[in-house]
């Protein structure tokens, strides 16, 4: 009997979509579970593909399955599972063996595991839900490249397509995969909040049924803002609920679930000093939307929030071209961080080959993709927005992002990644800030010095005498 080419570990919901999708591009797989049920169910439910898969009740009958020198994808939850399941693995593997940790971890996490001697290791991050997993995922490489190399041809394979392209790609050494795939969902979450936002407008400020919201978002996917997001967004808003007949949206509590890669990215990128405020805004946007007593109390003490906007309701097109210029500025920044973290640590991050992984397969695929990755390769080292086809889109948009954030502000709607997305956009067209106070008094309480225009460093204010 032939053995397997590859192995997982992890038959839970994206485990078991990825071993189909392995299975279903003609490899052998070998898989095994904790609970030795859930892979006999797996196994028995797989149809004509069960004949590419090898069940196995033991760790030592999963090692023993593969061909050698074997790779195994590790599909558990991240942090110390990830560690209890590589020290029992690994003293059943030989030197040559790999192990592929395709879950959602901590870039931190897989540098460690890189580096801890144990036997090659790669970490992957793999976007595109259960669908993108059993049928074509963007998938995010890190490690030592040789190691990469060696499961290419099955990661290449299953990855989503992108005009035949795999998405699929090397991104760097250690935990490159890893950061790029947090980056990817730091995006997801500040996209997913705008989206929210401007459905709050429909909804409080405008008075827009759940049909009508679902119209709106249709039309915009036929656009620019063409993407998975706007896509299930559409969907969302005009399904009705089986139980009570009720449009979904009227049944679905306010209050938004986080895994932490979001918050993972938040907190990075104050270690990096990097500026990704529609990212930090939507992860506070989660966080304060699981505090539903303390918002109804608020509401009780000091009225509801949002009003209707009346004749100064923005139209259906300024509200696309703010969330057009949103997205722009909030992509912007997910690539100057990532930016800012292969210099500092060393990484080479390729920006256009990570916008051309994100075309296809993953959450936050959309039709700007090909443009950022077009973009970035004339000139990766500038910043997104100063890119000339995105700085025609910000100039064509960002009025309408103004009106729309200033009628919502005057209304009483929260805005806070919209917002964050236009202070920012601010920020970065003004030439001259308001720093200089803080260095000034800065140097007041502290005598912590200044810069002067004239060149001269370490200055001290008159106080210092």
């Amino acid at each position: 009997m032939s053995k397997a080419e590859i192995g997982l570990i992890g038959l839970g919901t994206m485990g078991a979509a990825l071993a189909l999708n392995i299975a279903d591009h003609g490899f052998d797989i070998a898989v095994w579970n904790r609970t030795t049920s859930v892979t006999q169910e797996f196994h028995a439910s797989a149809g004509q593909l069960a004949a590419r898969i090898t069940p196995t009740e033991t760790l030592e009958a999963l090692v023993e399955a593969i061909a050698e020198p074997r790779a195994i994808i590790l599909m558990v939850p991240a942090g110390q599972a990830v560690d209890d399941q590589i020290a029992a693995l690994r003293p059943l593997l030989g030197p040559d063996d790999l192990i592929i940790d395709a879950g959602n971890a901590n870039f931190h996490d897989t540098n460690r595991r890189s580096r801890d001697g144990s036997g090659p290791f790669l970490g992957i991050g793999v976007s595109g839900g259960e669908d993108g997993a059993r049928h074509g995922p963007a998938i995010m490489g890190g490690g030592k490249r040789a190691d990469w190399n060696r499961v290419a041809p099955i990661l290449t394979a299953i990855a989503a397509k992108f005009d035949g392209t795999p998405c699929a790609n090397w991104m760097g050494e250690e935990g490159a995969g890893h950061f790029v795939k947090a980056v990817h969902n730091g995006i997801e979450y500040a996209d997913m909040q705008m989206i929210a936002e401007i459905y709050g407008i429909l909804r409080d400020g405008m008075g827009y049924g759940p049909d009508q919201v679902a119209r709106v978002f249709n039309r915009w996917n036929e656009g620019p803002l063409q993407s998975y997001l706007v896509e299930i967004s559409g969907k969302v808003a005009g399904a009705t609920d089986k139980e009570t007949d009720k449009p979904l949206l009227e049944v679905i509590v306010d209050a938004a679930g986080q895994k932490g890669t979001g918050r993972w990215t938040a907190i990075e990128a104050q270690h990096l000093a990097a500026p990704i405020p529609c990212i930090e805004a939507a992860v506070v946007a989660r966080n304060l939307s699981s505090r539903r007593d303390a918002r109804a109390e608020g509401e009780r003490l000091f009225g509801a929030g949002p009003v209707p906007m009346g004749d100064a309701a923005p139209t259906e097109d300024a509200l696309e071209n703010a969330l057009i210029c949103g997205k722009i500025l909030c992509y912007a920044q997910g690539y100057e961080m990532i930016a800012a973290a292969s210099e500092q640590y060393g990484w080479a991050l390729d920006l256009p080959t990570i916008a051309r992984t994100w075309r296809a397969g993953c959450i936050i695929r959309s039709a700007m993709l090909d443009d950022m990755a077009t973009a970035l390769a004339e000139g990766s080292s500038r910043n997104l927005m100063f890119a000339p086809h995105f700085t025609k889109r910000i100039q064509e948009s960002h009025a309408a992002l103004r009106q729309v954030v200033a009628t919502g502000v005057a209304h009483g709607v929260a805005l806070p990644a919209l917002g964050a997305g236009l202070a920012y956009f601010d920020a970065m067209r003004t030439a001259r800030g308001t720093a200089n106070m803080i260095q000034g008094q800065r140097d007041f309480f502290g005598l912590h010095g200044f810069e002067r225009f004239d060149g001269r460093k370490d200055q001290h204010g008159p106080w210092a005498e």
